[in-house]
């Protein structure tokens, strides 16, 4: 072990006490609080950025904060599909789920990804307990029905995407249970119908509803992009519910953004204090957030 009072130590050892320090207001911010933490896009399939983030989700909790991390998957759900020969078709940006789709979609989200999760933050000294929406009849989803109008006729017509659900109800028992017991709830956006059928659950929307239901301190949803960005394709640090919808109104936040925002105000208006977009592909982009003055997306707040 080296002698930290040598020359070449001391500024280093200095540094990192004086960051320490500088977290301690932010980690008395989120004391006991929940923090509901989105995790998909490219830093799933990333084993440094998986390894970075199990770090953080580890720490949030040693740190007396309670994490619930709500997982994707859909490229690993993609693939899988193709190698088992399964035609996969999108309507309306969201994966049609037939009979034969959704029993892959739950065997890759509930199966292999949410255990692979649930081992990276063990391997990092966390505990964590890998559930789907089913587990204890936590959330119930409803079929999504959508619509498009036929450029030809102008007639608008449903989209049948199968099954393919948006939460209903949540119920937090289990939840409250797992988090008393101080283990790290790690979710798979699979839930049961009022019908017994499974469906298929956008993982942000799934997130949403889970921060809404534990009235989370912060819903943090890490993405591939920066944040919200401006029309100049420049990050847009903070902003309020009303910027959002008028952000939406003018055309500057598109495509899938917009379901992330709506997903957002959903959060808030359910009690979520406030929502952070952020690039899961920084290195410790869950801490730079609520440890830092820094920040390290596009925070929204009510306003």
């Amino acid at each position: 072990m080296s002698d930290p009072s040598t020359p070449d130590q001391l500024p280093n050892v200095h540094v990192r006490a004086e960051v320490l320090v500088q977290a301690l207001p932010h980690m008395q911010r989120y004391d006991q609080q929940v923090v509901v933490i989105k995790y998909g896009g490219h830093a799933m399939g990333d084993r440094a950025a998986a390894e970075d983030f199990a770090e953080d989700v580890v720490l949030l909790e040693q740190s007396g904060i309670k994490p619930i991390v709500v997982h994707g998957g859909g490229p690993q759900i993609g693939k899988m599909l193709e190698k088992l020969g399964i035609q996969s078709e999108f309507k309306g940006g969201l994966r049609v789920t037939d009979a034969a789709t959704v029993e892959i979609v739950e065997m890759v989200l509930a199966g292999s990804i949410n255990k692979q999760i649930v081992g990276w933050i063990g391997a990092e000294g966390g505990k964590a307990v890998g559930l789907c929406g089913k587990d204890g009849n936590m959330v119930t989803a409803r079929k999504v029905t959508r619509t498009t109008v036929d450029p030809d006729s102008n007639i608008e017509k449903i989209i049948d995407l199968g099954f393919v659900g948006e939460p209903e109800h949540v119920n937090r028992a289990v939840l409250d249970q797992v988090l008393s017991a101080e283990l790290i709830p790690v979710l798979a956006p699979v839930a049961i119908g009022q019908d017994g059928h499974t469906y298929n659950v956008n993982a942000d929307t799934f997130a949403g509803a889970i921060a809404g239901a534990m009235a989370a301190k912060r819903l943090l949803l890490l993405t591939d992009v920066p944040g919200v960005l401006d029309k100049n394709k420049n990050l847009i640090p903070e902003m309020t519910i009303d910027d959002c919808r008028r952000l939406i109104a003018d055309g500057t936040i598109t495509d899938g953004m917009i379901p992330k925002i709506e997903t957002c105000i959903y959060a808030m208006e359910r009690g979520v204090e406030a929502v952070v977009i952020l690039d899961g592909k920084v290195p410790h982009a869950v801490l730079l957030e609520l440890f830092t003055d820094h920040g390290a997306g596009t925070l929204i707040t009510r306003g």
